[in-house]
């Protein structure tokens, strides 16, 4: 059999309006020709880093072992902040010491992290506005050539880790918050099915859901089975409580977003 090309996934901010996400490509190819570039988005809300965090966590594990990912979200680039390698079960992720990684490292305990400050496996520029192309492009590139990780620069143990928020008991309310909004317009929360399970087993199986003045009796099984007037719950696929309207946007028509806490009573 053929051996497999070297699998690069790019994650950034930068839209494909500009040339960010093209000239990132061709600073890969131009050092790897063979290696495979994915685009896992490129339409993270400018600047979010959390946002592009969430996006991580909920894709990467469906990607072959050895995958690279190349995050940038990164808006204090050009300042001191640290550019990072990790390696983690398998498959390495670049990109800026912002906390963006911060899922990745929690969710894999034996992660391993470097800085790359390498010059040999970055380019130079006149300026300081552009480590997507600069640094974490050509580093995913040498990365998929086989350069050791230890080569680009120094361990790292004490990467940054933003503070992601988890659901707490309030007496005999289990609240929690919206952590992402799709492009649907449903919301996302940081409620876990185990979580659900959990309530229903310590408080009784019927489950009330608040959010904003909006209250919602129960979750449904799919979007089907919910309503265009009126907002509806459910388990999606990674495993998170979401609340949505049927063929409508739950963000729009409720007016709320990113940081809404979500109550289950």
């Amino acid at each position: 059999m053929p051996e497999a090309r070297p699998l690069i996934a790019l994650l950034t901010d930068f839209g494909e309006r500009d040339s960010f996400v093209a000239s990132m490509k061709g600073v890969i190819l131009s050092i790897n020709s063979s290696a495979a570039i994915v685009d896992l988005s490129h339409q993270i809300t400018s600047h979010q880093i959390q946002e592009a965090g969430y996006f991580l966590k909920s894709c990467y594990r469906y990607f072959p072992a050895g995958t690279i990912y190349v995050a940038v979200v990164d808006p204090g680039v050009g300042t001191e902040r640290r550019a990072l390698l990790v390696s983690a079960d398998g498959s390495f992720f670049v990109g800026p010491d912002n906390g963006l990684f911060t899922e990745i490292l929690e969710q894999e305990a034996g992660a391993k992290v470097w800085q790359i400050n390498n010059p040999q496996y970055r380019l130079e520029a006149a300026g300081s506005t552009f480590d997507g192309r600069d640094v974490f492009a050509p580093a995913a590139a040498w990365l998929s050539k086989g350069v050791p990780p230890a080569f680009f620069g120094p361990a790292v143990h004490d990467p940054i880790r933003r503070s992601v928020a988890i659901p707490v008991w309030h007496e005999e309310v289990l609240i929690g918050k919206i952590v992402s909004v799709d492009r649907f317009g449903n919301l996302i929360s940081n409620i876990t099915a185990r979580q659900v399970r959990e309530f229903r087993a310590a408080m009784g199986q019927t489950v009330e859901i608040y959010i904003g003045t909006y209250v919602i009796s129960d979750l449904v099984g799919s979007y089907s089975q919910g309503s265009r007037q009126t907002p509806s719950a459910l388990i999606n696929s990674s495993g998170n409580l979401e609340i949505f309207l049927q063929e409508e946007s739950a963000a729009q028509s409720l007016q709320v977003g990113v940081g809404e806490e979500v109550r289950l009573c």
